[in-house]
């Protein structure tokens, strides 16, 4: 007798290894029978007809964040709609293990856009844990829908016992006492299951709140001896550093690469961010796998995360995180919560010069390609201008700048002009190189933050309808096996997990997929409120017809966009202690 049976699907197992038409039995949460021939279905509590259809592992999403979020739905459906039914928070160093909901909100309100208010909330209402141990024991008595692994962050070790004002002061340096404690923070997570530590360097990632507004993460004020005593921890436990180098330093990207290597102490793994192709940079999507094949060469343990769809984002006026990559994106952003001095600022011609200067400089590390031809306004007032790019609005209007035409209108309109463009992923056969590069971990969603500048809740999905299609038109660049062994197996025994597989013995987390339905419906987007954010409107994808059926613990929790009756009632994820597969 099984609790479910899943009949006549193509079943992948997560290694890679050829598909096959089984039928699966499972009980008690695990998959007990996949059999080539046909179950007894006597007293079965539910069976499945996957008919034409894809078994396969719930996916793993590597990048996300959803700590707060996760405290006030613990359901984070809108991850698990699309298959995906593990989840890594305390990405970019930002964790809310140790700090309270203030400093929570200056790390997690601008850096990652999720509105301050409901992150301090949320921690100040809802935080009953003072240690790694009770956080887990927290996230365990919430009806979790998907499971949890996670990394613990830097910046939340550092501003929990410095004190976020000391923590983000280049002159302060921790004394022998901080770091020891700093060193039993991060030895505490990973006795509770953490998978390893997040650490950020990239400097326009900024504060938000006033005591430290617009100073950088505290983790980039962290001292070389600092990393190396908390990497050599990660060393010894065989855990994970996933860092965020600084763009604008090279040598930043350098040094958080090289100490994967090991030589005369153990390797450590690294996962950097991030692969891409940067139209601003075209030609150093060429440089990443050749950093990586050195180091592992050399006996590192080195992968790139990778976002494997375009990089499309969208933005409300100014209200876009690539604007804190230059000075005067910057200086706009640190007035977000004084709204008319922001627009005086915008209309100030001394300011729109110095704008117009960050953006006619071409050269350089950076992520925006800086070119407001290639920035559609899909939103205004005016409707006039819908539908067309800045720059395009500037030569109707006379040849103004295209600097200028964005400004007048974010000064007319403010948060009402809503654009989007692609910063990178765009050309499909790089995006198919890297796909299949055995240095790249594909991820990087950001589910959770960003609510109103993207959404990549599907990616993976989204890989798999361009593998599908490439096998189909006759040029394929991988089969559909390794595709899916990249985003669930090869993912979970990096990082130690006990998910990403579908053979007798394993965790009953699987998706079943239609392949008729990865089609174009995969792309779209599509807005829905947040009710936890005061009904915010958050971006989202919506392709209810390919997703047939999602399992995790062997229940059945979604299915054709419809959520189980018992989701969010009963727990059905878990989380997942590395080491414990």
């Amino acid at each position: 007798m099984y609790d479910t049976i899943i009949k006549n699907g193509r079943w992948f197992d997560g290694t890679g290894a050829p598909s096959a038409m089984r039928h699966l039995g499972i009980r008690d949460g695990r998959v007990v029978t996949v059999s080539a021939e046909a179950l007894d279905e006597t007293g079965s509590g539910r069976v499945i007809d996957a008919t034409g259809q894809w078994v396969m592992p719930g996916m793993i999403d590597i990048h996300t964040h959803y700590d707060v979020e996760v405290l006030l739905d613990p359901t984070l459906s809108e991850s698990l709609r699309h298959g995906v039914t593990t989840i890594l928070l305390g990405s970019c160093s930002l964790s809310t293990v140790h700090v309270d909901g203030s400093d929570a909100g200056d790390l997690f309100g601008r850096v990652e856009a999720i509105p301050r208010k409901h992150v301090v909330g949320a921690i100040d209402e809802l935080k009953t844990w003072n240690s790694a141990h009770s956080y887990v024991n927290a996230l365990e008595a919430l009806p979790l829908g998907a499971n949890l692994a996670a990394f613990i962050g830097h910046s939340d070790i550092r501003a929990a016992q410095l004190g976020l004002e000391r923590a983000t002061r280049p002159d302060v340096k921790p004394t022998e006492a901080e770091l020891k404690a700093m060193e039993h923070k991060l030895s505490e997570a990973l006795d509770a299951g953490f998978i390893g530590m997040s650490s950020q360097q990239l400097l326009f990632d900024k504060l938000d709140g006033e005591v430290c507004r617009s100073r950088t993460l505290p983790s980039t004020y962290a001292t070389t001896r600092e990393r190396r005593r908390l990497n050599r921890i990660l060393r010894d436990r065989k855990r994970a550093l996933q860092g965020g180098p600084d763009v604008a330093r090279p040598q930043s990207l350098v040094a958080m690469a090289a100490s994967s290597l090991g030589i005369f102490r153990p390797n450590l793994k690294v996962s950097l961010l991030s692969a891409a192709d940067i139209k601003a940079i075209p030609g150093i999507v060429k440089i990443f796998p050749l950093i990586a094949k050195i180091l592992n060469g050399l006996g590192g343990d080195f992968r790139w995360q990778h976002l494997p769809v375009p990089f499309e984002v969208y933005s409300d006026g100014i209200d876009l995180p690539v604007f804190e990559e230059f000075g005067s994106g910057a200086a706009a952003l640190h007035l977000s919560n004084q709204l008319e001095e922001r627009r005086e600022l915008l209309s100030d011609e001394n300011y729109r010069r110095w704008f117009r200067k960050d953006y006619d400089k071409k050269w350089g590390p950076r992520v925006w390609h800086r070119d407001f031809f290639d920035a559609e306004i899909t939103e205004c007032p005016d409707e006039s201008v819908i539908g067309k790019t800045f720059g395009q609005v500037g030569v109707d209007r006379g040849g103004v700048h295209p600097v200028d035409a964005f400004l007048d209108l974010v000064v007319e309109h403010g948060t009402k002009v809503r654009w989007r463009t692609t910063i990178s992923n765009h050309r499909p056969e790089v995006l198919d190189r890297l796909a299949a590069d055995p240095s790249v971990q594909l991820g990087f969603s950001d589910a959770g933050a960003h609510l109103r500048n993207m959404a990549f809740y599907n990616f993976g999905l989204r890989l798999l309808k361009r593998v599908h299609r490439a096998q189909q038109s006759g040029r394929p660049f991988m089969t559909v096996e390794h595709a899916i062994h990249r985003v669930t197996g090869e993912l979970a025994d990096w990082y130690d997990l006990d998910a990403g597989h579908l053979r007798e013995g394993d965790r009953a987390d699987l998706v079943i997929v239609d392949p008729a339905h990865l089609d174009d419906t995969l792309d779209a987007y599509a807005e829905h409120p947040v009710p936890a954010y005061d009904n915010l409107s958050r971006m989202v994808n919506r392709n209810d017809a390919t997703v047939t059926a999602v399992l995790v613990n062997g229940d059945h929790v979604f299915g054709r966009g419809e959520k189980s009756p018992t989701l969010g009632k009963q727990r059905t994820g878990r989380f997942l202690r590395a080491g414990h597969r």
